[in-house]
């Protein structure tokens, strides 16, 4: 269980910054899906163990909906990093997303009700999981594509980490509804600008210390 830090302690970004890399790094050595969700899965499951790293301004919840904050875009679009920030009670849409995609609970809980098309046209539900934090799911269209995502608590909010095989707020997907038609969106971001992951001059341990300073001629 992770253990959420004083929002006035330093985040540790570098958390966040380790997992961009070495995601990346897995998909410059696989294409492969399973693979892909199997040892992502494990690398947000160790980011997601503890709550010591998101800043806040990404961590806010809003009365009126859930909050989609972008944290990390690859430079290739080949995958995409959100906290999804969600206010008592709040529920998505039943929805799909059309590329696989990893979700990890960070904080407070969340429940996943997945469906199927069923044979005469109305989705079937196939049930409800509920994450805990640290629990890590997986989506994708081979695996089951079409859930509907709610926060687990009608009393406070729940924070999950989702990663994507895609720019997931630029993608075309589809909500549905109760008869399982779809209808078309782009869900966008609920932000403009982005948590700087490059910063290293508040990591010691990764600046160059000055007797290894090369002098200058």
């Amino acid at each position: 269980m992770s253990v959420e830090a004083s929002s006035s302690e330093p985040k540790r970004i570098d958390r966040l910054r380790d997992f961009v890399v070495e995601l990346g790094a897995l998909l410059e050595r696989t294409e492969d899906e399973a693979q892909v969700l199997d040892q992502g899965g494990k690398l947000l499951e160790a980011l997601v163990a503890h709550d010591d790293w998101l800043p806040d301004a990404f961590a806010q919840p809003s009365p009126e909906r859930y909050q989609q904050y972008l944290l990390h875009c690859d430079s290739q679009e080949r995958f995409s990093v959100v906290s999804f920030v969600w206010g008592p009670g709040q529920a998505t849409p039943i929805h799909d997303h059309t590329v696989w995609g990893l979700i990890g609970v960070l904080r407070g809980a969340e429940t996943s009700e997945r469906f199927a098309p069923g044979a005469d046209g109305p989705l079937v539900s196939e049930g409800v999981d509920r994450l805990e934090v640290g629990q890590v799911d997986a989506v994708s269209p081979t695996v089951g594509d079409i859930h509907r995502v709610s926060n687990a608590f009608t009393d406070r909010a729940s924070i999950s980490i989702h990663v994507y095989g895609a720019n997931i707020g630029a993608v075309r997907r589809s909500t549905f509804d109760a008869e399982g038609r779809p209808k078309r969106f782009i869900s966008g971001y609920a932000n403009s600008l982005l948590p700087n992951l490059w910063d290293r001059s508040n990591n010691p341990a990764a600046t160059v210390p000055p007797s290894e300073t090369p002098a200058l001629a």
